[in-house]
């Protein structure tokens, strides 16, 4: 790829860089680098300038510490962007030494882990500030041999003079680097990716082994010195306000230590009305819950139910009276009066929610002068801090948040109502530390859940076959105005501005249901919808999805690229969807008929800028049940694989993300309330459901982009058209019913 390409699609270090080097106590470097980025935290904010930090320390005997700075949450960020850093440093991978940062916003920039943001924001920087250390490791040596620095090299964390076979370790020369002029991060020269040693290279988790000897890493492991334990009681129904509670009953079981009524702040994502119960060991407060008597107003919200959104839903679509259209293109009206034949489908799917193996949990302790300090396993451990200063009064450098493991999140830890509850409890006991801990129960039923979804679309053919116009009425909810809302359908959504005469509108519902970001948001939905009902209109025409897609894809040419929250992103790019389409075909064997008893379906998503096409063989029994035999998927996420290994776990972990919402995932409201609370009645997907998955990336002249969620949501229509194709009968409704398939 061209240096001018990958310059103009991913963030940089500039003049305006604030590059310090320092020496170690003792012998070494230490090299910090303030990263000025433009950022925007949502769609239509002005540009505004946000801060990435990154920092190197070399000691004498040669390690090399460099720090990750955003949460790890089984994404493999920890070991990716350290392996960026390395590469330009020209390290030894095996004397680097990673270590986790604490949130600093001043120190670090934004520190998230979301969106599949973390690659795309942190390529460039995070070589750039590599390639200025070895820099000044080589002009450290110039000065001891007196050589031309542009005469030396690096190779493995050394320094070397190829005319006399003289050589240095970064740790020999690490404090007289720390006096060398810091250069010009702009004119800091970078590998060409030819010479690329760590980049590309399969690594396995920098916490893997850790992980297996069991140390404890995780938040839930956190251990302070008279740490007690908290849970936490809030109403089932979602809205409600605490009216009473017997808490002497609970004082009085043994083991408890205090409880106490938390008034909540009226804002979901902070903090509910609840009552706290402290122990001495987390399963004495859990099972103190039992005896609270306790008494809720619940208000209006405990007559909502999955049923009843259900039925409005299906009223509103059938009234065919949107409340506003929110993208439109040509006269589609028009297009429908002159079609030869209308296509018609409703199409719906469930909440989710997110079930991450660790359930959310937090450690805090108030200090005698009003400070926090908390250790927690949070996406964006930087919302909590302003949140929780924000809760409590406090200046946010008062709040102090250690970052910890996490086991799992998918978008649940992106909001941090349990860092929030934690802190309020710990406020009234200033001086012990407290670890909340939910159950799993508490985990199901006080999520923030991926939103449900309504559509009734409509497709207008040609006497050509062609298809000329597309309408969706979408049922969604009405979540305010808030700078990111979960139940939203962007108005480009595939196939906009492919067909040349298009309509999407909405109409909403009222909730209480806490709605949040689920992996892959709203392409994990809108890619069921879409593909499965392009794959209708595929079957009218007598043809196939890909080969739809690959026509649909040839009408134009690519988009522009915008400005967005990691700097100016490539636009959508037709030929790079029609070659993961076509290199998908390829794999799949497309046209080549399936074993007796399995049929193939398709589908394809461009989501969070990745490009997936996904192959899906599926068989059913009599009986209904459902085996998915082999998932072939082709990607494009860029120049790059920073780290095969994990890019590896991403997709295939995505696909059996992806297969287990299609198959048996659904959270249903009664009452106000989530019906589910456990893995019994939220069937997660476990290794008997995991198919063969084969996996192969193309590679394209635009800076890497993230991984986290596109290989999600072109599995699930993808694995519905292979039973449409299967059986003949269509899945316009999630989770899948395989009984009323045969």
């Amino acid at each position: 790829m061209s240096d001018l390409m990958e310059k103009a699609a991913s963030p940089q270090l500039s003049r305006r860089t604030l590059l310090k080097a320092g020496a170690l106590a003792g012998g070494g470097l230490t090299l910090t680098a303030s990263i000025p980025m433009v950022a925007r935290a949502a769609a239509g904010a002005e540009p505004a300038e946000a801060m990435l930090n990154a920092f190197i320390t070399i000691a004498p005997d040669n390690t090399i510490t460099i720090v990750g700075k955003n949460p790890e949450i089984g994404q493999g960020i920890k070991t990716s962007l350290p392996m960026l850093v390395a590469e330009e440093l020209d390290a030894d991978w095996d004397q680097v030494r990673i270590v986790q940062a604490d949130a600093d916003m001043a120190k670090y920039g934004p520190q998230m882990a979301g969106g599949s943001f973390s690659t795309p924001m942190n390529w460039m920087p995070m070589r750039q500030v590599g390639a200025a250390g070895r820099q000044m490791l080589l002009e450290a040596a110039s000065r001891r041999w007196g050589v031309d620095s542009a005469k030396l090299q690096t190779r493995l964390g050394t320094v070397v003079d190829p005319a006399s076979g003289r050589s240095l370790t970064y740790g020999e020369l690490a404090s007289e680097a720390a006096k060398v002029a810091v250069p010009d991060i702009a004119k800091v020269p970078l590998k060409d990716p030819q010479d690329f040693k760590i980049i590309g290279r399969a690594i396995g988790g920098i916490d893997s082994p850790r992980i297996v000897r069991g140390e404890p890493i995780f938040g839930v492991d956190t251990q302070l010195p008279g740490l007690v334990y908290a849970a936490y009681e809030r109403s089932p129904v979602f809205g409600a306000k605490l009216v009473s509670a017997r808490l002497d009953a609970v004082k009085a079981q043994p083991g408890v230590i205090d409880a106490f009524v938390v008034e909540g702040n009226g804002n979901a994502e902070q903090l509910v009305d609840g009552v706290a119960i402290i122990a001495k060991n987390w399963w004495i407060a859990n099972k103190a819950r039992e005896k609270l008597e306790i008494e809720w107003d619940n208000g209006e919200w405990a007559s909502h139910s999955s049923a009843g959104y259900d039925k409005k839903a299906r009223e509103l679509m059938a009234a065919g009276k949107p409340e506003e259209v929110f993208s439109s293109e040509g006269d589609v009206d028009a297009a429908f009066a002159s079609a030869a034949k209308i296509l018609e489908a409703e199409y719906s799917y469930p909440f989710l929610a997110h079930v991450p193996m660790e359930p959310q949990n937090c450690t805090a302790l108030c200090k005698d002068d009003g400070s926090i300090e908390m250790w927690a396993p949070s996406q964006t451990p930087q919302g909590g801090q302003q949140g929780v200063a924000q809760m409590l009064g406090l200046k946010p450098e008062q709040v102090t948040v250690h970052v910890t493991r996490m086991g799992g999140g998918f978008g649940r830890r992106l909001t941090n109502d349990y860092m929030h509850q934690s802190a309020a409890i710990a406020r009234k006991m200033p001086g012990t530390p407290v670890q909340l801990i939910w159950s799993r129960e508490d985990d199901v039923r006080s999520d923030f859940y991926r939103p449900a979804g309504w559509h009734r679309l409509r497709a207008s053919l040609d006497e050509n076959g062609k298809l000329t116009g597309f309408d969706d009425h979408f049922i969604t909810f009405d979540l305010g105005d808030g700078a990111y809302n979960p139940a939203a359908m962007a108005p480009d959504i595939f196939p906009a501005k492919f067909v040349p005469n298009l309509r999407y509108a909405q109409s909403k519902l009222k909730s209480a249901v806490p709605m949040g970001a689920l992996r892959a948001p709203s392409s994990n939905a809108l890619s069921f919808v879409t593909q499965s009902f392009l794959d209708e209109v595929a079957q009218e025409q007598g043809s196939d999805l890909p080969n739809l897609m690959l026509e649909l894809l040839s009408t134009r040419g690519p988009f522009p690229d915008t400005q967005g929250f990691v700097g100016m992103q490539p636009g959508f790019k037709p030929a790079r969807a029609k070659a993961v389409i076509e290199k998908s075909m390829q794999m799949g064997a497309w046209g080549t008929p399936s074993a007796e008893g399995r049929a193939k379906g398709f589908g394809f998503y461009f989501s969070h800028m990745g490009y997936f096409a996904e192959v899906v063989e599926a068989s059913i029994s009599d009986r209904g049940q459902i085996t998915v035999h082999n998932v072939w998927a082709a990607g494009d996420v860029g120049s790059h694989i920073i780290n095969p290994f994990g890019a590896l776990n991403q997709v295939e972990g995505a696909i059996i993300d992806g297969i287990g919402q299609a198959m048996s995932l659904a959270v249903e409201i009664e009452g106000g309330a989530t019906v589910q609370s456990n893995f019994h009645d939220y069937p997660v997907p476990r290794m008997p459901v995991t198919p063969n998955i084969e996996v192969e990336f193309i590679k394209t002249d635009y800076s890497p982009t993230g991984l986290g969620e596109p290989a999600l949501p072109p599995v699930i229509p993808a694995l519905v058209n292979a039973l449409a194709a299967l059986t003949g009968k269509r899945v316009r409704s999630l989770p899948i019913d395989g009984k009323a398939l045969v």
